[in-house]
């Protein structure tokens, strides 16, 4: 059967073919995005795809006439239009397992990165300057921050409980976790409003989706207080850029560091890859030899296992499940 992997950012495909070329599949793949129209005929006679960042919309969906499976290498399926795959029958499945630590260690790494200077002091000794880079009052302490966590997913927890030996005050919001678990994680439960306001910094860590998309905004940015951190490892487009770097022009915003953006990769021309109180990254913070492996081989298994026909795990559209088919035999 033909397995099509829309994208990847591997240097090989070497691990998805040891997985599924002994099981007598043969793998179609394309190094880069492409257009709509290359997707489309990619697909078309595909039994399973695999996708990366390549836009699966409804139109790409549309010309799958065989596919029993559309897995993303990653957490997020926000490339993948689910109700165009849920109305074709068609199942998506994440890995929503792969990379907690590592993005939850990034996450460290960018608001020590940012509360202690650790760039602007680097880049002023390389300089052959000496003494502080910047104002001592950029200069904080995590015992003194209050720390606002935006989604209490494996990730958010993760970030929390690294945060706990800091001693930093710990605020979550999460529509969808009980108040008890966040308490329970030793944080306080607040709404969004309140985290806002509050914190000294917010890192986010929900998922992209029509209520969260531009969760930070003028309006919501100029609601947090003045000299607050924006930390972002989740998705871009859960930040209005043209707001956030307004907001970092002004001082609203001291600093951010970002590991995603929107658009991505950020242009050549913008604030964010020269403004000193900002930390770029190209959306990395997920990688380790040990994750990226573990990302391929689960994709490539849940591949092979809907060639199978067996019970997929990680389905996020709903196909598959017993509602789904209880619904269409109805």
């Amino acid at each position: 059967m033909k397995i099509a992997i829309t994208d990847y950012s591997f240097p090989s495909l070497d691990i998805e073919e040891s997985i599924l070329r002994p099981l007598g599949h043969e793998i179609a793949a394309l190094k880069e995005r492409k257009s709509a129209a290359e997707l489309t005929t990619l697909v078309a006679d595909a039994d399973a795809v695999i996708t990366q960042f390549a836009p699966v919309d409804a139109h790409v969906i549309g010309g799958m006439q065989r596919a029993k499976v559309i897995v993303r290498y990653g957490i997020g399926v926000d490339n993948v239009d689910l109700e165009a795959a849920r109305a074709r029958g068609i199942p998506v499945c994440n890995v929503p397992d792969y990379c907690i630590d590592e993005v939850a260690d990034h996450t460290l790494a960018f608001i020590l990165g940012t509360t202690r200077q650790v760039v602007p002091n680097t880049l002023h000794v390389r300089d052959g300057k000496w003494g502080l880079a910047t104002p001592l009052d950029q200069l904080r302490t995590l015992r003194d921050q209050t720390v606002g966590i935006v989604g209490f997913g494996r990730i958010g927890r993760e970030v929390a409980a690294r945060l706990a030996p800091f001693k930093s005050r710990r605020l979550v919001f999460d529509a969808f976790v009980p108040a008890d678990a966040v308490r329970a994680a030793g944080c306080e439960p607040v709404t969004l409003d309140e985290l806002l306001a509050q914190s000294d910094i917010v890192t986010l860590h929900c998922p992209s989706t029509p209520q969260t998309k531009k969760l930070l905004n003028a309006t919501s940015i100029a609601q947090m207080k003045p000299g607050s951190v924006v930390i972002n490892l989740a998705r871009g487009d859960l930040v209005d850029t043209a707001a956030l770097v307004a907001a970092l022009q002004s001082g609203q915003i001291s600093a951010a560091a970002l590991d995603v953006c929107d658009p991505e990769p950020i242009p050549a021309d913008s604030p964010l890859r020269s403004l000193p109180n900002v930390i770029a990254a190209s959306h990395i913070a997920s990688a380790s030899p040990r994750a990226v492996r573990k990302l391929r081989e689960t994709a490539a298994s849940i591949a092979a296992m809907a060639l199978r026909g067996e019970v997929l795990p990680n389905v996020v559209n709903g196909v598959g499940t017993r509602s789904f088919v209880r619904a269409h035999q109805a």
